[in-house]
């Protein structure tokens, strides 16, 4: 029989965290009328004259651009510049460049028309910054009551050999760093990876482990509760397929460390009703989209972070934010440590795992005009596609293609619906690229038309 009394409840349980999540947007919305009031008082009426937008070219930290490069190649992003009638500069930047006729649409405007924007992350950012310095507060004092000074910060790196992953942790840790995440790969094992990073890591030091949402052959309570054996384990992101949260729910339960999730299928709204995580993570939201959930997470007591990826302009606009959030105390990861150079000249670097917010008007930070020139003339050569060499313990040689511009294909290989693989098999990889040999082209061609490769040993 249909349970009315469930759905219901169900219903009113539904309507009361819309609610939540509206006040919170009408809170941050006051807050930014009174910056309004107090820009107007400083410098009459803004607009936007110009906004230049660059693309520049990262460059990895030396340590790990030998495994970035292989699983992703070189990257590029796009920085903005806004400028003003009153003589103020905002920055923003995003991953890829936003149109021409959305950039069309800050332009003439007052930057405070973008109170809770959910057009572009990158160029909301930018009005931001313009709202901070107009009124002369940090930029969180535009979300409303600061709750932290200093935010966690956490590292990142991609699944690769043990010794790799034990490297990372002691550059990580040695740079202030307390949580490492990374995608595990079937092409690694993971038991290996954290007997290599246990032996290294310093006390406190936790690693996240994102399982990319299934795709394996895997029993995930078990391996989650050998993973979890280990003092160095923190948490699971996405451990199985994330449109069953009943799954989830019972996992949360078996679990004795955090249940993380990422790519909620339903918003974060009935996710957050089956209880089906300990924390969520907020990938790229818009600041509108942000600060709703912000308010939800904060009436049901649940700690989430800001995954957004990008330099320290991106790193310092989620330290505001989630400075604001009453509940955003989950560590966010930038991918900021992962670059060599910025266009700006500050440097946000923790200390034990926080990063101090910054109270200067608002993000607090002065371009690098010279690095930006840089940045925008480098043309790094292209990752070329490359061989990834297997071998299993009992001899048994298996030989995939990975291509960079395919970089989903290293956490979850089922995409190209192959054979099954799972994340503690007997193996070790190693990054086979053209070395101009016969051999090599052999294996190469021998692959492009079977797919993968097994060899007995």
């Amino acid at each position: 029989m249909h349970d009315c009394s469930l759905t219901r409840r169900r219903f009113l349980q539904h309507t009361a965290l819309a609610g939540i999540a509206s006040s919170a947007i009408l809170r941050a919305q006051s807050a930014g009328f009174a910056a309004e009031a107090a820009a107007k008082k400083r410098h009459g009426p803004i607009r936007v004259t110009d906004i230049e937008v660059h693309e520049i070219t990262l460059e990895y930290v030396d340590w790990i651009a030998y495994q970035l490069n292989h699983f992703y190649g070189p990257l590029k992003r796009t920085i903005y510049i806004a400028h003003t009638d009153a003589g103020i500069t905002g920055l923003g930047e995003s991953g890829s460049r936003e149109p021409a006729a959305t950039v069309e649409k800050y332009i003439g405007s007052n930057p405070f028309q973008w109170i809770g924007d959910e057009t572009s992350l990158g160029l909301g950012t930018a009005m931001y910054d313009l709202m901070g310095q107009a009124a002369g507060v940090p930029v969180y004092q535009l979300f409303g009551q600061r709750y932290r000074r200093w935010v966690p910060v956490g590292s990142w790196t991609v699944s690769t050999h043990p010794k790799r992953m034990a490297e990372a942790v002691q550059k990580y840790a040695a740079a202030g760093y307390t949580w490492m995440k990374y995608h595990l790969s079937p092409f690694e094992n993971v038991t290996d990876q954290l007997e290599a990073m246990q032996a290294v890591a310093p006390p406190g030091f936790r690693v996240q482990f994102d399982l990319t949402s299934g795709g394996t052959d895997d029993h995930t309570p078990e391996l989650l509760e050998k993973i979890s054996r280990y003092p160095i384990a923190g948490g699971f992101e996405d451990p199985m397929e994330t449109r069953d949260l009943q799954a989830y729910a019972e996992l949360r339960k078996s679990s004795r460390l955090p249940i993380i999730l990422h790519h909620s299928p339903l918003g974060g709204g009935f996710e957050v009703l089956h209880r089906a995580a300990d924390a969520y993570i907020l990938g790229h939201a818009k600041i509108g989209d942000a600060i709703r959930r912000a308010g939800l997470f904060a009436q049901l007591n649940l700690p989430f972070m800001l995954q957004n990826v990008g330099g320290n302009i991106t790193r310092a606009m989620v330290v505001h934010m989630q400075s604001a959030f009453k509940t955003a105390h989950f560590h966010t990861h930038n991918d900021t440590e992962t670059w060599k150079s910025d266009v700006v000249h500050e440097r946000l670097e923790p200390v034990n795992g926080l990063v101090r917010v910054r109270e200067k008007p608002g993000l607090g930070l002065t371009l690098n005009r010279a690095e930006l020139e840089r940045l925008k003339k480098i043309e790094l050569p292209p990752q070329k596609k490359w061989i990834v060499k297997t071998r299993y313990k009992n001899g048994t040689m298996m030989y995939n293609i990975a291509d960079p511009k395919q970089s989903i294909f290293m956490v979850r290989p089922d995409v190209r619906r192959l054979l099954p693989l799972n994340y503690d098999a007997p193996l070790e990889t190693e990054y086979w690229d053209d070395d101009g040999s016969e051999q090599y082209r052999s294996m190469f061609a021998r692959i492009e038309k079977k797919g993968v490769v097994l060899k007995r040993p």
